[in-house]
């Protein structure tokens, strides 16, 4: 039976692991999740091991990147089988800290971010990255990992991660890894599990929209005929659409350039009560 992580729930105490394993000359990667682990995840925690000698898997639902409208009461807390999951792939330590550990009583400080941050989420969810960076910097901070790995289904939050850790001068490499998918094309992602099965049968549509879009835009370069036919197939199925978009993919600028610049194509749909993005390079 494979041995379980050591889990602390406090900075303290995971800094002393970390201050031993530093001295011992072993190289430390963390993945930064809010639990709920499913493929994806760990994909990220093989990854990592592949990079590093120990791995942190940090736990923690932020509080500060949900609005009060949104879905911080309900979202799915399974650390017990988080952290078996983890046991199974030889993981040393787990972070799970309480909501005071991280924001004590007086917490006044908060990352204020502007470059890739600005538009998209922020759009529909102006809490949202400021709350993502404030949380990853004090992950980061606390462990002072070598390399932390991050999904790109997450695209602009991986962006923003990556802006933030340059800016700060944080002595990390952010690994992106590509998007996991379900054998149907639909992205991998804890809030999957609010759909109903027909909510679950319907979402494939994103995929299968964008997929066709990007197949069109590298046609004839035409981006808004493709991407405008892409949102009514969306509304039709039954979606309600954030946005459907085609950005710079070093950036996420607007395109100037269509043929010479780097592109992702970025989704955030509603499907029912659940919001699911996703996005492609094109």
């Amino acid at each position: 039976m494979p041995a379980s992580p050591i889990i602390h729930r406090t900075v303290d105490d995971l800094r002393s692991a970390v201050s031993d394993w530093r001295r011992d000359g072993l190289r430390i990667g963390m993945v930064p999740t809010m639990g709920a682990l499913h493929s994806g995840h760990l994909e990220l925690v093989r990854a990592a091991r592949e990079r590093a000698d120990r791995i942190i898997v940090s736990i923690f639902v932020n509080p500060t990147q949900f609005a009060p409208t949104e879905d911080f009461g309900s979202y799915p807390r399974t650390e017990t089988s988080d952290v078996a999951k983890l046991a199974e792939l030889g993981v040393e330590a787990v972070f799970a800290p309480n909501a005071n550990e991280m924001y004590p009583t007086g917490y006044s400080t908060t990352v204020s971010l502007a470059g890739p941050a600005i538009g998209l989420e922020t759009d529909f969810r102006p809490h949202f990255f400021s709350g993502v960076a404030t949380v990853v910097s004090k992950l980061l901070i606390a462990a002072f990992p070598d390399v932390a790995m991050f999904g790109e289904k997450d695209y602009q939050q991986l962006m923003v991660v990556r802006q933030m850790a340059r800016d700060l001068r944080l002595p990390t490499e952010i690994v992106g890894l590509p998007t996991i998918r379900e054998a149907d094309g639909l992205a991998l992602s804890s809030r999957n599990a609010y759909l109903s099965a027909e909510e679950r049968q319907a979402a494939t549509t994103i995929s299968r929209v964008m997929r066709h879009a990007a197949d069109a835009i590298r046609a004839d370069g035409d981006a808004e005929a493709a991407l405008a036919e892409g949102r009514a197939t969306l509304t039709a199925a039954g979606f309600r659409v954030d946005y459907l978009v085609l950005r710079n993919a070093e950036t996420l600028a607007e395109i100037v350039d269509i043929a010479n610049e780097p592109r992702r194509m970025l989704a955030a749909a509603w499907l029912g009560k659940t919001r699911l993005i996703d996005n492609i390079a094109v």
